[in-house]
């Protein structure tokens, strides 16, 4: 199924169409009244219910003037959103880690977290580092996402290469459904095109 840019809920974030590079996109910023990390802060498709299938979209993000030093640009998406926004799983990435020489911050680069319990911050406090990674990415470029969704497995790729950049089994909401969201996160003003979903069933 392809669609447009359209019909999509706020929440707890800005939303609306702007021009790009003479194209038009999705813009999405993050509510400044929500402070804590990986929360429901996305761009909800409506009158959607994703189960198993493909999300492919194309996202870049840029630093907002106000960003915090520790903003990295975040942007990604999060699917099966239940219907009160209080439980879904996500994928994101971090364009600033992309290509630092840094190792600690380079395997940050992708993350996986499941809200509203499994946060980045609870993977790190109990040493669990099998949902971040490596990506050759940055800011202010467009960058491919591709994620292969099916039961309770999650498959994501960037920028069309053949080798996942992670693999995620067992994700933590177990094999749900729900729908989709433009996900960003704080300093990071965020812009989307060419969202495309293919449902398995």
């Amino acid at each position: 199924m392809d669609t447009e840019m359209h019909d999509f809920k706020p929440v707890n974030v800005s939303l609306g169409m702007t021009s790009l590079n003479n194209e038009i996109v999705t813009r999405v910023v993050k509510s400044t009244n929500i402070h804590e990390f990986d929360e429901n802060t996305y761009a909800k498709k409506m009158n959607l219910t994703f189960h198993n299938g493909i999300i492919e979209v194309k996202m870049l993000s840029r630093l907002l003037p106000d960003a915090p030093s520790f903003a990295r640009g975040f942007i990604g998406i999060a699917f099966r959103i239940n219907e009160d926004d209080s439980e879904f799983e996500s994928f994101y990435v971090r364009p600033t880690n992309g290509r630092v020489t840094e190792n600690v911050r380079k395997n940050r680069a992708i993350q996986y977290f499941s809200y509203p319990k499994y946060k980045f911050d609870y993977f790190r406090k109990n040493g669990i580092s099998d949902y971040e990674g490596t990506a050759d990415i940055g800011l202010d470029e467009w960058i491919t996402l591709k994620a292969v969704i099916n039961c309770s497995n999650g498959t994501f790729y960037l920028n069309d290469n053949e080798t996942p950049a992670l693999v995620v089994k067992n994700m933590k909401h177990g094999d749900s459904k729900g729908s989709l969201g433009l996900f960003v996160d704080i300093g990071t003003e965020g812009f989307f095109k060419e969202l495309k979903t293919t449902l398995f069933d």
